[in-house]
This record gives structure tokens, C-alpha cells and sequence, in this order.
């Protein structure tokens, strides 16, 4: 009987999926669950999507208030160290900010700032002599002076730091961690106020970036110290700065020696268990999406895809920390050309990396609003020596700063106006726009008196305002082109709340009698948030019901005890 069961099931879903092919609507939602472009990738990948209804889905509290997300998303990785020229490293920077880019993620390699011994910040590797910061001093000033913010990306550490110099590869570890933390003080004291947000180091789980001999193993524990101890000097020079935990590499490895790594979701819960949770910020992941596209939602713990970012949500909001955002750290996908036999990044055309690079970004302001930024992977290489290799691929710009597709779609996308959208935002945001008698009040509020508006777009399908006021106040506002709904506010805490139906709105508060403190403004995605759940949800129940009534006899052998399964599969990480 269960075994009929869960024939019919599959009958009936094969069916349906049948239709769902057959049809350009069907053929459309099917790319927005699975990424996928072939046709019969599609039907497959519904299948492996309605699986995600037979497992505990992600908890990724997206109704808390996520720290630092009230500045646009938009970065992009940057060698500017690696360009000799000071006049291409500006023309690079021009060009990030002439496409709407807000934030670049750049290396400040410590083997290339403290070179030769420690505390000897002299580059003597060239005739003449000059300070080892000169580069990276020019590198912040650009950044300021074309409006970008850096994600400052601490790691390579020299061969001076290790009593066996490169023996354990040039990214092993150094021998006392309290040498990297003394040359991120060193950093962060050189730029305070300037800079303000630190990661450090990158993919600890994988080799070579802990080390690449035989016996060099990667090690949570010890990387949670390196973190710790580095957290703390940074706040002591500047309690404004932004801790970020080193990029977590994909993987799905269990065996921490090279060439492998440990899995990132097991990597992260070790972490935790060390005590990093107490020792940052914010957390940073990779976001490649390899074989499919950016719409990619299917959960399955031995594939690596765009989603696995709520793995690694899950995690930090089981351990408390549902308030700290996560920072993609490198995001693409690889337009490597059929003559570069190496496709471990996956492949695409320029125009699929075009369009996937905006669809992402579009679905990870509509969907989580726990990422602070997301940094596109990467500008341009400084010279075209590695276009036989096939992370090469991954750039939007060439070495002679020709755009590629990629680079023109991204400057139509992200100099769009400004949008707010779902999340919960402070009066800091963004997306707004302030007219009128208003003041800062700290904590992200701002404080009108009456006549005082605020304006701006925003996406979703739930709008909640909330506040307090002092006495009696009343609100005026109007979305789009609906009359406009009054509000009255009584003394001390208040919300009030207007639907919408999901999709683009422009919003204006007016302050009408007051004064009025705005605290917070809630955006709700409404019913589209369970949108990927419905059409075959119902029959992935079904089957889950079929599966688990069999389960027992399809899982035991004849003697009634339960066979061994296949051991989990292992894969290299994507760098």
C-alpha cells in the first residue's frame, strides 16, 4: 500500500510537471524556482525543489532588525593593489562609481604592508625605497574621493610570521596570531574614521587559505582565536568598526586536509562553539552560483547554489545572533570560453553573467534583507596573463577597461532611484528622502515637527510605520496615487500599519501635528513571500506523507534493522 502510494505521488507530480513544461507560464516559474535555462534542467530542478518541502526549511528571522543594513547593497571586488599605474587604479575607482557600484572589497595583503620583519613597513623589494603604505594610502583616498566604501579584506600573511617561511604555503596561518592582530591595529590606527569595516581573513575552511601541505589541516578553533583576538583590537581602536568573520567557502568536504576543506555550514557551528559569536559583526559568505541562476531556491545540503546562504543563516540565527547580517563576499558567475578546459565554476555566456548578476541582486533586496551587501566577483584583472584560466572569467571589465555586458546591465540596474524594501529599516535608511523640520535623534531616529515629510520608493506588500510621540500627534499618508489616510497618535509608543499589494509604491509621510519620533519602518513582502511554496507544494506533501508511511520498510533490510546509507559525497570548493 505505501509503496502504491508513492507510485501514484510520482505519477501524479511527473504529470503535472509534464503540463507545467508544455506551458510558456509554467516553463517561467519553473526557471523562478530552479535557475536553470535547459528546458529539461527545469523539470528536473522542480523535482529537486518540491523536495525542499520533505525537510525542516531554514529559520532566517527576516522580520528582526538586521544591524548595518540601512546603506545600498551594491559592492565589487577590486585588485587595485595589483595596478602599478596610479592612474589605472583611478580610472578603475571612476569607473565602479560611474556604474552605481557603493562599496569595493579590497585586499590589503599583509605580506605586501609588513614585508620584510615585523614592524618594518618599508618596501625595499625595488629600487627606490618607499613606505609600504603608499599604495594603500592612495587606494582609501580614491575611495573617498568618488564616494565608495571599503570592505577592507585582511589575510596573506608574510613568510616572516611562520618559523617554516612558505614550507606550509604562502596563506598558512601565521605562528603567533597575536602577530596578525598586531598588524590589523596597525591598519585600522593608520585609517581611523576612514575605514570601518575589516574582514579577516578569507575561507579559513578550505586549503590552500589555511595552509596547503599534507598535514595541514583546517581548523575552526584556531581561526575562532585569530578572529577573537583581532575583534578586540580593532574595537579598541575604533568601537565603530565593522567585524566581519572570514568568507566561508562552499564545500561540501568533511576531511580538513588539502586539497579539501571542511563543510562551511559544520565549519561555522564549530566556530560558534569556540566562542566566535561573541568576536563579530557581521558574517561573510561566498555567493557563486556555479550550474544554475541567481533564482535558484532549492535546498539540498550536497549542492552548492546561490541558496546555500540560508544554511548559513540558519546557523547564526539558532545561535542568537538573528541580528547580524551576513556580507557576500564575492558573487558571479563564469563566462569561461570552450577552449579553457577547466569549468569548475560552472559556465554561462556574457550576456546569462549580465543578467544574472542584476537578477541577483533584485532577488536579494526582495528576499533577504539580512545581507548588508553583496560584492560582485570581480572588476577586472590588471593585465590579461591568466586568460587561460577560469576564474578569469569572472570579470565585468576587461584589463583595458572594456566593458563587458555584465559591467553596462549592472550601471543600468544600480543607477536606478533608490528603493527601500523588505526588512525592517531604521529613519537612517537609505531610500529616503527628508523635507522639512526634521533632527536626528540617535539609534537611526529622526524627529519631525509638523510640516516635516519624508519620501520614498519602496517594494513590498506591507507598510508599517513606528514611532513615539510626546503627546497627541497625527500622521498624513499617502501611497501612490490613493487618497491619502490620516492617523492619530496618542502619547508614547505607537504603529500603524497600510496595506498594499505587493509590488512598487511610492510613499509620503507627512507630519500633520506633533512633534513625532520615526523609529521604524517595517516592509512586508505579503503573500509573494510564499509565492515558490504554492502550484505543486500540496503534492510534495503528498509525497512526503508516502515516504515517510514507507520508510521503514523501504529503509530496512530483511532482518528489520536499517541498511547503511551511501556516505555523503565531498567536492572541491569553488576557488
Amino acid at each position: 500500500m505505501h509503496r502504491r502510494l508513492f507510485f501514484i505521488a510520482w505519477i501524479l507530480l511527473l504529470g503535472l510537471s509534464g503540463a507545467l513544461w508544455a506551458s510558456s507560464a509554467g516553463m517561467s516559474w519553473a526557471y523562478e524556482v530552479t535557475g536553470e535555462e535547459n528546458p529539461l534542467a527545469r523539470l528536473r530542478g522542480v523535482l529537486h525543489y518540491l523536495t525542499n518541502f520533505l525537510r525542516p526549511a531554514p529559520q532566517l528571522a527576516p522580520d528582526v532588525r538586521i544591524a548595518h543594513t540601512d546603506d545600498p547593497p551594491f559592492g565589487v571586488n577590486t585588485f587595485l593593489e595589483q595596478e602599478a599605474e596610479p592612474e589605472k587604479r583611478e580610472r578603475t575607482v571612476r569607473m565602479i562609481a560611474e556604474a552605481g557600484f557603493r562599496w569595493i572589497r579590497q585586499e590589503f595583503p599583509w605580506a605586501d604592508i609588513e614585508i620584510h620583519g615585523k614592524g618594518d613597513f618599508e618596501d625595499r623589494r625595488h629600487i627606490p625605497y618607499r613606505s609600504a603604505w603608499e599604495k594603500y594610502d592612495h587606494i582609501v583616498d580614491l575611495a573617498e574621493r568618488y564616494g565608495l566604501r571599503l570592505i577592507v579584506r585582511l589575510t596573506s600573511p608574510p613568510a616572516w610570521s611562520r618559523r617554516d617561511g612558505e614550507a606550509r604555503g604562502a596563506f598558512a596561518p601565521p605562528d603567533d596570531p597575536e602577530d596578525f592582530a598586531d598588524f590589523a591595529e596597525a591598519v585600522a590606527r593608520r585609517y581611523r574614521g576612514r575605514v570601518f569595516h575589516y574582514q579577516i581573513w578569507n575561507e579559513p575552511n578550505i586549503a590552500p587559505e589555511w595552509g596547503s601541505c599534507p598535514t595541514c589541516a583546517v581548523d575552526p578553533e584556531a581561526y575562532t582565536d585569530l578572529l577573537c583576538r583581532t575583534y578586540r583590537r580593532l574595537k579598541a581602536v575604533d568601537p565603530r568598526i565593522v567585524v566581519i568573520a572570514g568568507a566561508l567557502a562552499p564545500t561540501l568536504s568533511l576531511n580538513p586536509y588539502p586539497p579539501n576543506g571542511i563543510n562551511d555550514v559544520v565549519f561555522l557551528e564549530r566556530m560558534y562553539r569556540a566562542g566566535a559569536g561573541a568576536c563579530f559583526d557581521a558574517l561573510s559568505v561566498q555567493g557563486y552560483g556555479l550550474w544554475s541562476g541567481p533564482t535558484d531556491r532549492r535546498l539540498r545540503p550536497y549542492v552548492i547554489n546561490i541558496n546555500r546562504a540560508l544554511y548559513i543563516r540558519d546557523v547564526m540565527v539558532r545561535h542568537g545572533d538573528a541580528h547580524k547580517p551576513i556580507y557576500i563576499a564575492e558573487m558571479g558567475w563564469n563566462a569561461v570560453p570552450d577552449w579553457v578546459g577547466d569549468k569548475r565554476f560552472g559556465q554561462v555566456t556574457e550576456e546569462q553573467k549580465a543578467r544574472y548578476l542584476v537578477e541577483a541582486f533584485e532577488r536579494i533586496r526582495r528576499e533577504w534583507p539580512w545581507v548588508a551587501v553583496a560584492s560582485v566577483w570581480f572588476f577586472k584583472r590588471a593585465s590579461d596573463r591568466e586568460r587561460d584560466q577560469s576564474f578569469y572569467y569572472f570579470s565585468i571589465v576587461q584589463p583595458d577597461f572594456t566593458p563587458l555586458p555584465a559591467y553596462e546591465a549592472l550601471k543600468a540596474y544600480l543607477r536606478q532611484p533608490p528603493r527601500m524594501d523588505p526588512g525592517v529599516h531604521t529613519a537612517a535608511h537609505w531610500a529616503l528622502r527628508w523635507e522639512g523640520p526634521w533632527t536626528e535623534g540617535g539609534e537611526g531616529v529622526r524627529r519631525g515637527l509638523p510640516g516635516a515629510r519624508v519620501v520614498w520608493t519602496f517594494y513590498g506588500g506591507r507598510l508599517r510605520l513606528e514611532g513615539a510621540s510626546e503627546g497627541s500627534a497625527r500622521l498624513r499618508v499617502e501611497i501612490d496615487d490613493s487618497p491619502p489616510r490620516f492617523f492619530s497618535l496618542s502619547a508614547g509608543s505607537w504603529a500603524v500599519e497600510v496595506p498594499v499589494a505587493v509590488g512598487i509604491h511610492s510613499a509620503q509621510v507627512t507630519v500633520e501635528a506633533g512633534p513625532v519620533a520615526l523609529a521604524r519602518i517595517r516592509v512586508g513582502r505579503g503573500e509573494e513571500a510564499i509565492r515558490p511554496a504554492l502550484g505543486l507544494g500540496w503534492l510534495a506533501l503528498l509525497i512526503g506523507w508516502a515516504v515517510r508511511r514507507g520508510a521503514g520498510s523501504r529503509f530496512q533490510d530483511r532482518r528489520g534493522h536499517a541498511t547503511k546509507r551511501p556516505a555523503s559525497p565531498s567536492s572541491r570548493s569553488i576557488r
